[in-house]
């Protein structure tokens, strides 16, 4: 039962770390081969800082005041005072994290990457792995299905070149040089399903695969992208081997293979242990899994109206629509499967364990641009190997595994809402008018909408890059702050008048910029906490009482998680909500609009995306109208 999974949900996530975001590979994080640039930047970066521990205590208790009731505050003040007393448990746990932070490259990415995503058993599908959804494109039929995905193949092989030959530029962040590790984390990668915790395994540094796996019709094939000098097939030669690849895999009576990695992950790493057994099938796993990308030509959906259209064109994105569409036409543990439509429609799902979204919004930022520079140019006639066919052999296990899949999708994509629309009435050129932050105002957005509808704050996770630092994942910008409290609970009062609504707004917006920065400084406190209950349980010490607290429950559980993934491209990111009765919230502010996407959960009778939406469109019109027009805004 779909009901029984939310519930082991539930249970989980009082110890699981919120992911998502716009997440280091237990074997290898590090590439066991590295170019020599590459590793000098690297050396260079600082080591992640562990925060004084009085600091992140003092920082909890301000991000409890906004969540909590004062009676629950008070209580958890004496907890939090009794922690970290002079040569107390929450000292020695310090101290025994500072020990590991200089033993280690980073003292937090093994541990975030195992308790976040690897030990995570929840399907990856929905619950984990992001989607990407791009513009769509013009064009309506095979041949410009395949001419398209010839173009991106190439433009995916264009950036590969840049990493491969270290001409990728560093990226920087108020002057500081950013972590790249991620980059080489994304291609030639793939997550394998365990019976208790998965594994990550980057082949790019070993085997240095010339292949790409390409899905249609449920059925894989093995394209070689590469010519025996090295160099990379031309667009028109890719084109090719995909007619080839359409042409063979016509017939549709096969078994959505693919169907399986959509399960929990505990059955996933069952069923794979069961296909395996066979040798043909072993062989076929291992081609999937070593290739560098995954594309998967989809096939046509049903029409909807423009209205409804980005959202069901997501959903296909982020889940394929169930075992009646294009789920089945998936590799879900593949890092990166770029997702092509014949009806124009196109985008990404990525397995969230190897990188956060900036990597990848930069590759698709690279890659569209390619395609539409992209000329088709005739290549010369030279003979290329026809793809290869993945073949599988389906014992009776293997087909009860794939329909125990096949059911258990469907009632996930049933159960998942997503609402993705374009805010036009203004972007985040007319927010700097105002010497805004435009991430701050629209998170004070979400604030006032969450609070219109339920009278409250809630616990709002959004992700903080720590690339400042060496192999830096993530920490949390905890949005629901003592401002942004005062300024929602004002903004409707009456009495009040707009100077003051608008100090309160300038206040929040302070506050939020603030936390902000000290997240990216590596001074937050989310994975400060994380690593020292990690800690005490590593030290085998008893669990101390201000992890058990019921405070500490209400500040990890996340009604509201988000992500702003900014792209030069005019597209939108969307991942599913980490708790049972929360919501999932991405945004891409462009300079004259803002793209949403919005996901809740339909068995959850208190939460729905189609209200959410609407209250936060209203909210960022009336502060808007709250805020004077300038010269300079852009309507």
């Amino acid at each position: 039962m779909f009901v029984s999974t939310m519930d082991r949900r539930k249970d989980f996530l009082k110890l699981r770390p919120t992911p998502l975001s716009p997440g280091c590979l237990v074997r290898p994080i590090a590439p066991t081969r590295l170019p020599g640039r590459y590793l000098a930047h690297q050396k260079s970066l600082p080591r992640l800082p562990v925060p004084p521990l009085q600091q992140t205590l003092e920082r909890y208790l301000l991000a409890l005041e906004p969540i909590v009731s004062q009676e629950e505050l008070e209580s958890t003040r004496l907890i939090v005072k009794e922690f970290g007393q002079r040569g107390g448990v929450g000292e020695r746990l310090q101290a025994s994290l500072e020990r590991r932070a200089r033993k280690t490259e980073n003292w937090l990415c093994d541990w975030w990457l195992r308790t976040a995503y690897l030990e995570y058993r929840l399907p990856v599908v929905i619950h984990s792995s992001p989607a990407v959804l791009l513009p769509k494109q013009d064009y309506y039929d095979r041949q410009g299905q395949l001419r398209f995905a010839a173009k991106l193949i190439s433009g995916v092989l264009d950036f590969k070149a840049m990493i491969d030959n270290e001409t990728l530029p560093v990226e920087n962040l108020r002057g500081n040089p950013l972590c790249m590790n991620q980059y080489y984390q994304i291609l030639s990668s793939c997550r394998t399903p365990g019976p208790k915790t998965d594994s990550v395994v980057n082949y790019s540094q070993t085997k240095n695969p010339t292949h790409i796996t390409v899905v249609h019709n449920f059925q894989f094939f093995e394209l070689f992208v590469y010519n025996s000098d090295g160099s990379p097939l031309t667009v028109d030669q890719i084109y090719m081997q995909l007619e080839k690849i359409w042409h063979s895999s016509l017939q549709t009576n096969k078994e959505p293979i693919g169907i399986l990695t959509t399960g929990h992950r505990n059955s996933w790493a069952n069923a794979y242990n069961n296909l395996i057994k066979d040798k043909v099938n072993k062989e076929s796993v291992k081609c999937i899994q070593r290739s560098i990308f995954t594309i998967c030509l989809d096939a046509p959906v049903p029409k909807v109206s423009d209205e409804l259209y980005m959202s069901r064109v997501m959903e296909q994105m982020l889940h394929g629509g169930g075992s009646r569409w294009n789920s089945g036409n998936r590799w879900f543990d593949k890092t990166l499967q770029f997702i092509i439509g014949e009806d124009g429609s196109c985008g990404l799902v990525y397995e969230h364990s190897p990188s956060e979204g900036p990597p990848i919004m930069a590759l698709l930022d690279h890659v569209f641009e390619y395609c539409k520079n992209s000329v088709m140019v005739r290549s010369p006639m030279i003979p290329l190997t026809m793809p290869r066919k993945l073949r599988f052999n389906i014992t009776p296990d293997t087909k009860r595994d794939i329909e125990k899949a096949k059911q258990n999708l469907n009632m996930m994509v049933h159960d998942v809402d997503i609402k993705c629309f374009t805010f036009p009435q203004f972007g985040k050129d007319l927010v700097k008018s105002w010497k805004l932050s435009p991430d701050a105002f629209i998170q004070l957005s979400l604030q006032l909408a969450y609070y219109r509808i339920y009278g409250e704050s809630c616990a709002t996770y959004e992700s903080a890059s720590l690339r400042m630092f060496h192999l830096g994942r993530t920490d949390t910008i905890r949005s629901a702050t003592i401002e942004s409290s005062a300024f929602v609970c004002a903004m409707d009062n009456q009495q009040l008048q707009n100077q003051e609504k608008v100090a309160l707004l300038r206040k929040a917006v302070a506050a939020h910029t603030s936390y902000t920065d000290t997240a990216v400084r590596g001074q937050a406190i989310d994975r400060h906490l994380l690593g020292l209950k990690l800690q005490a349980i590593e030290d085998l010490v008893r669990i101390p009482e201000i992890f058990m607290d019921t405070s500490y429950a209400v500040a990890f559980h996340f009604n509201l998680s988000t992500s702003q993934v900014p792209a030069k491209t005019d597209c939108l990111l969307c991942f599913g909500p980490v708790v049972p009765d929360g919501y999932g919230v991405c945004y891409n502010p462009m300079d004259a609009h803002i793209n949403f996407a919005v996901s809740a959960f339909n068995s959850c009778a208190e939460t729905n995306a189609a209200k959410l939406t609407h209250y936060l469109e209203q909210a960022l019109i009336d502060m808007r109208d709250m805020l004077p027009l300038t010269p300079s805004s852009k309507l």
